[in-house]
């Protein structure tokens, strides 16, 4: 996988560094200083080339290993909060609700194996540098997935446009919030295991929020 910005480098964890892309022109001593510090592999490469590779490089492009998925084993029994992603489709909104989680202190996210986003170069750019701090958890069966939770004394709640105002929802102690998809919400099987479905008033004349946007303000919201 390639990943690129100086931000994005910052942030890594450089044990899964296999080699890094420089610009002739790099100055970053910062950055030129922990990879020599680090012994890190680095290659001097023509410009024209690294943007072929990846526009918008800011003159460092970083080769490192796939991500790694945990499991639903990797969840500590103290976390009183876990996302779930049904079927996110948009590597965006992936990174944005990774750095909203984050930023609130969640650390794990399950998404679905198939039909769904993935951790990708656009991922790890938009959630710059927070993927390093959260657990993404792939799972085969989001049903499954949600039925082990609940054993686990977690309440699912489900982000849907008919559901309950969030405001007036008194939640668990232990949160597993389900987010849909861009363009279908939550699936018909997910809603149906749910304890709860929770809903965002809508005033305006657009009658749904973009995916990041709804997960912002319900992982913000619950638990005020």
């Amino acid at each position: 996988m390639r990943v690129c910005g100086k931000n994005v480098f910052n942030e890594l964890d450089l044990s899964r560094v296999r080699k890094v892309l420089l610009s002739p022109n790099f100055k970053d001593k910062d950055i030129l200083d922990k990879i020599k510090s680090n012994r890190l592999k680095y290659v001097i490469t023509d410009s024209k080339i690294m943007d072929k590779m990846i526009p918008h490089n800011q003159g460092i492009i970083i080769e490192i290993n796939d991500y790694e998925y945990k499991t639903l084993e990797d969840i500590d029994n103290q976390e009183n909060f876990v996302v779930m992603l049904d079927h996110l489709e948009d590597p965006h909104n992936f990174g944005a609700i990774i750095r909203t989680c984050e930023a609130r202190g969640i650390k794990s996210i399950i998404i679905p194996k198939d039909r769904s986003v993935i951790v990708n170069e656009t991922v790890m750019k938009t959630s710059v540098g927070a993927l390093n701090h959260v657990n993404i958890i792939m799972v085969t069966n989001l049903v499954n997935a949600i039925n082990k939770l609940k054993n686990r004394g977690y309440f699912a709640y489900a982000a849907d446009m008919d559901g309950k105002y969030y405001r007036e929802v008194d939640y668990s102690d232990k949160v597993l919030l389900i987010i849909g998809s861009e363009g279908n919400g939550i699936s018909k099987l997910v809603k149906e295991n749910v304890d709860q479905v929770v809903s965002i008033p809508m005033n305006g004349v657009v009658n749904s929020l973009n995916a990041s946007v709804a997960a912002s303000i319900l992982i913000y919201g619950i638990g005020e």
